[in-house]
Formats: structure tokens, sequence, C-alpha cells
């Protein structure tokens, strides 16, 4: 009892902090990790096994963690290690992808096709947002494309805050819709052995319905404010595609480098490689074909969100250790009376609820373990669960400024460029595109599997 109470209150002393946001993120999971390991596996529960199997560092030396052998297989528990391997491998590539130029090539390539009219580019950009977040982590496609709407901006003189709203939202939804979108998915990809085309087939079917409405409804919204800017005459050889292109080489041996990294994750269940191994395999062939830029592109990797994963999941198992996931997930299955109705109606909505406060991803973590014994305990459909989680974390997210990372770094760069973003303004055209999504996904998801 004393050793649940401390994994709660360590839980929640994480969470507070991570909402105050004074103290960088990382530290405050690695540090609450560390309590965790000395705490409640030292102190309360006095359990080197409750430790190791939380670090979870044999997991990694297994033939199961680099090759499936075409058989799919679940996380054993604690640090994720699977998930932080990925992320660290698609942040490389990303990294040399960027220093390319592909990024800013892409943008001013479709603005340029469009013959650079704000509504054409506000809604293209809507759908490439989608599109690359798909594959690409949502906070690195903001990062990107704020800057370059920020840019266009300036040359067409409108104001660039819808459309960055717009292009957070939809980022986040193309999140939603594969595996190695956004981290919530890469965990509960990575936790249940769930493939990249398990996610299409699912959540990416419920995206793509949602992401035909939340055009729809963002030009609704915005298009009197957007088509009052006009079209400037601008001078294109500002914005000409070609310029982004700061290597040549660079940029073609990056193009095939994400290409294959797209092909091995959407044949990875075929080919029993794991999201690990293809992740490791990325970026050992980025830095080969890196050259003098090995050094630039090593030190662009986002360390600290790294980190930040590995404290977190040090955290949540504490909690699975000491049995307090078991205790929600029993008073779910009490409250829903066991049934798969309801069931999906809480998950759905208390995710979405609590990730527009949070930030999904420690919350996404968090209910893995909980519905895994949801599903044990009551005999729901563990996928169906799944498959809830991921568009509640997801889209709840978009709701608020700090929901998600994506949204954190889109307003950040809009402030820092003169654009301030209120949470009144925010929240006004968020919040209902949120409760739409998520009106849609539990339909989506009564009338498919129910």
């Amino acid at each position: 009892m004393i050793s649940m109470i401390m994994a709660i209150a360590i839980f929640v002393i994480m969470f507070g902090l991570i909402i105050w946001d004074k103290i960088e993120r990382h530290i405050v999971t690695l540090a609450c990790g560390l309590a965790t390991a000395v705490l409640v596996f030292g102190v309360c529960m006095r359990s080197m096994d409750a430790f190791l199997e939380t670090l979870n560092i044999r997991n990694i030396f297994t033939l199961g963690f680099w090759y499936e052998a075409g058989t799919a297989s679940e996380s054993t528990g604690g640090i994720n290690w699977a998930t932080v391997i990925f992320l660290a491998g698609m942040m490389v590539m990303v990294e040399g992808m960027a220093r390319a130029g592909f990024f800013r090539w892409l943008c001013m390539t479709i603005a340029k096709a469009v013959k650079y009219k704000v509504i054409p580019i506000f809604l293209t950009f809507m759908v490439m947002s989608f599109v690359l977040a798909m594959f690409i982590d949502s906070i690195t496609v903001i990062l990107f494309l704020a800057a370059v709407t920020l840019e266009l901006a300036q040359l067409l003189k409108f104001n660039p805050i819808p459309m960055i709203l717009s292009e957070i939202f939809c980022a986040n939804l193309g999140g939603s819709a594969t595996m190695c979108g956004d981290p919530p998915n890469i965990i509960i990809g990575t936790s249940f052995g769930y493939s990249f085309a398990d996610f299409v087939a699912n959540t990416g079917l419920i995206a793509v319905i949602s992401l035909v409405v939340i055009v729809l409804y963002f030009y609704l919204v915005f298009r009197k404010e957007l088509s009052s800017a006009g079209n400037a005459v601008i001078d294109e050889s500002k914005a000409d595609p070609s310029s982004a292109i700061t290597d040549k080489n660079a940029f073609f041996i990056s193009t095939v480098i994400f290409l294959l990294a797209v092909v091995l994750l959407v044949t990875h269940a075929q080919t029993g490689l794991t999201v690990a191994f293809i992740g490791v395999l990325i970026a050992a062939i980025t830095l080969l074909t890196a050259g003098k830029d090995v050094v630039k592109i090593l030190k662009g990797v986002d360390y600290k969100t790294l980190l930040f994963f590995i404290g977190l999941f040090m955290v949540v198992g504490g909690l699975e250790q000491t049995g307090v996931l078991e205790v929600v997930a029993d008073f779910i299955g009490k409250v829903s009376g066991g049934k798969m109705t309801v069931m999906i109606a809480i998950i759905i909505w208390v995710s979405a609820i609590a990730s527009g406060f949070v930030d999904n991803i420690p919350f996404a973590a968090t209910m893995i373990p909980v519905i895994k014994t949801l599903a044990a305990t009551t005999g729901a459909d563990l996928s169906v669960l799944a498959w809830t989680l991921a568009m509640g974390t997801d889209i709840g997210g978009s709701a608020t400024p700090i929901g998600a990372s994506a949204n954190v770094v889109g307003t950040s760069i809009a402030a820092r460029e003169g654009y301030p973003i209120s949470w009144k303004k925010y929240c006004f055209s968020a919040v209902p595109a949120t409760i739409i999504v998520v009106l849609i996904s539990m339909v989506c998801i009564y009338v498919r599997y129910l």
C-alpha cells in the first residue's frame, strides 16, 4: 500500500511539474524516474526484480527486439526502448533532410504550384501537414511548416496565425493515421506489436474521413480573414523552390533515404523487421552518407525528448509494478459494467479531455497497461481499445496550446516572429475541431467494431 501511494505521489508531482513548465521536461521525468527507482523499488518494495523489469535493458539483447520472425511481439513493460530507439533513428534522418533543404523545398514547390494564392496555399498546406505527419514526427513537420508559412506571410502580406493553427491541427490528425506519425502511436504500436499497416487500416481510415471534414471546417472559420489579405504580387525569385536546396547530392540522398524508411515501415509486418531495427538502419545510412555533416546531424538530434521518454517510462513502470494501474482498469471495468460501448466512450473522451491539458505522451504511456489489464479482465477486444486510445490521445492533444508538443512548437515559432497566439484565439478554432473529430472517431469505432 505504501509503495502504491509513493508511486502515485511521484506520478502526480511529475505531471504537476510538466504542466507548470518552469523546469525542462526531461529533467522532470528523469528526476521522478530516479525517485521511483530509489523510493518505490528500493525503499518501499525492496525489489531488485521490479527495478530490472522496469529498466528492461535485457529486452534489447533479444532477437525478438530486432526481428519478429513474422509474429507480432508485445513490449514486456517498463522502459519502451523500441520507441526510444526508433524516435532517435527518425530524428537523425529528419535532421539530414532538413540540412539538405528538403522541407523548405517541398513547401515552396507547393506554394508555386498554386501560384502563391493565399486560400489555395491555406488548403494545400493543411493537406501537406497531414500527409507529412503520417511519416515524420508532427513536431518536426510544424517546426518547418510554420517557419515557411511565416516567410510566405511576409511575401504575400497575410496573417499567418489561421494557417499555423490549421497546420498544427492537421499535423496532429495526420499523426493519428499511422504508427510513426505521433509519439502516442509509436508507444501503442511497440507495446502491442501492431504494424504500420494495422494503424493505416484502422486509425488511418478514421483520420482520412476526419480530414475531409476538418479542411472544410477550417476553411469556413478562416476564409474571411484570409480572403481579405488579397494576393500580393511578389518577386518569385525570393520564393523559388530551387533556392531551398543547399546541396543537390545531399538532397537526392536524403529523399531516397526517406522513401526507403517509408517502404520499410509499410512492409515491416511482412519482413519481420521491427521499428527499432528500422530506426537504427535509417540512422546508420543517414550518417554514413552525410560526409562532413555527421557531427552537425548528431548535434541536431533532440536528445532531451529521448531522455524525457526514458524518465517517463520509469515513472509509469512504478505505477505498473505497484498495481496502481490494475486498480484504475478495474474501476473503468466496474463503471462500464463490462459493456464495450461504455468503455470506448470513457476511454476516448477521458483521453481526449486529459490530453488537452497534459501532454498526450505521458498520458498514452500511462494508459497502455490500463487497457491491457481492462482487456484481460473484461474480455474486451484489446485492439479496439488501442485504436480508441490512439484517437483520443492524438486528437485530444490538439484542443489547447499545451496539449501536444507540436502545439507548443507552432505557437512558440509564431510568437517569436511577432504573432503571439492567445489561449482564446487558439481554443476558439481548435476546441470545436477536436470535438468534431472525437465524435467522428467514436461513431466510426462503434459502426466498424461493434
